[in-house]
């Protein structure tokens, strides 16, 4: 009887989320302030330009900028996952393209 309970109560955990940890990562990030709907922005450069000063302003991040902007923007790509539309995820695979371009890295690949 208590394994069942247990179940259910683990059953409805599952249905129900209360809120998913890599949403409240994005919103509360303890190393960026991102500006509210950047990953949502049409232009690419926009993108970057915005999470590069985000990664520049910020006092908390541990590694240097480019590396905090960077591991965002993945961070969201991939934790979007397949809900992540073909034409929003080309916009963010440029956005990365455009932010090493902001940090005059040299691109990838």
């Amino acid at each position: 009887m208590i394994a069942r309970t247990m179940t259910n109560q683990h059953n409805k955990t599952l249905r129900h989320p209360k809120k998913r940890w890599s949403q409240d990562v994005t919103k509360h990030s303890n190393a960026l302030d991102l500006d509210r709907g950047v990953f949502t922005l049409k232009d690419p450069k926009a993108i970057a330009a915005s999470l590069k000063r985000s990664a520049e302003a910020s006092k908390r991040r541990k590694v240097d900028p480019y590396r905090s902007a960077m591991s965002m923007l993945v961070f969201y790509i991939n934790r979007a996952g397949t809900t992540l539309r073909p034409p929003e995820r080309k916009r963010l695979e440029k956005a990365k393209v455009e932010l090493r371009k902001a940090f005059g890295r040299p691109s990838a690949g």
